[in-house]
């Protein structure tokens, strides 16, 4: 089994990344693959609600960033989402290739565990945390819960390390979705059969 873990900080070794890596260990530790991608520090095209990849099955842009993630999206079978916290909100360039990932890749999505990490010096990262889950809820994927709300606190590289309450619930995270993942393998039907979807517009 295999879990992607997505670096959204533009800082390739920061404390976003160091509270992933608090996550990716355990699961390995746990028997299950965990691999970190770094979205980098390159523009990042978002969503312009064209709608091709309803025809493609993919979104018309070919940026390497989600040339990149779109096959890992495929094959992963649970994926957590990390970012700092940028106004009370997570990275504007994590969200833009979030957006297209799920929105032309949602059915690779659909059932896989979820979970999302906030990083902040202070304040904001509820709301990080918050708008993250997003994506997950609106895909019948399930949240990945841990012992608190999976936020790690620092500002200066390495200071997520010195958070200790915020570096045992990544590891808790970490645990709860080699617990989760191990669960629903063993399982049969994988998920429930769902209902064609109904689109009500709220003006026509």
């Amino acid at each position: 089994m295999k879990v992607l873990l997505i670096n959204g900080s533009p800082h390739r070794e920061g404390n976003t990344y160091l509270a992933l890596k608090e996550v990716a260990d355990t699961l390995e530790n746990e028997g299950i693959e965990a691999r970190i991608e770094w979205i980098g520090t390159k523009a990042v095209q978002g969503c312009v609600a064209c709608y091709k990849c309803y025809e493609l099955g993919r979104c018309v842009f070919h940026d390497e960033l989600y040339e990149r993630l779109l096959p890992l999206v495929q094959e992963c079978d649970g994926i957590i989402v990390g970012s700092p916290t940028y106004y009370a909100g997570p990275n504007g360039s994590l969200c833009a290739i979030l957006d297209r990932l799920f929105y032309s890749g949602g059915k690779y999505l659909k059932y896989k565990p979820g979970a999302a990490v906030a990083v902040a010096r202070r304040g904001g990262a509820s709301s990080t945390f918050e708008r993250l889950n997003k994506y997950f809820t609106i895909l019948s994927m399930p949240q990945v819960p841990s012992q608190y709300w999976n936020i790690v606190y620092g500002r200066e590289p390495g200071d997520a390390l010195k958070d200790g309450e915020g570096m045992q619930t990544m590891r808790t995270l970490g645990q709860n979705m080699a617990w989760l993942l191990r669960k629903i393998h063993a399982s049969e039907p994988l998920h429930p059969e769902a209902e064609a979807p109904v689109r009500t517009n709220f003006i026509r």
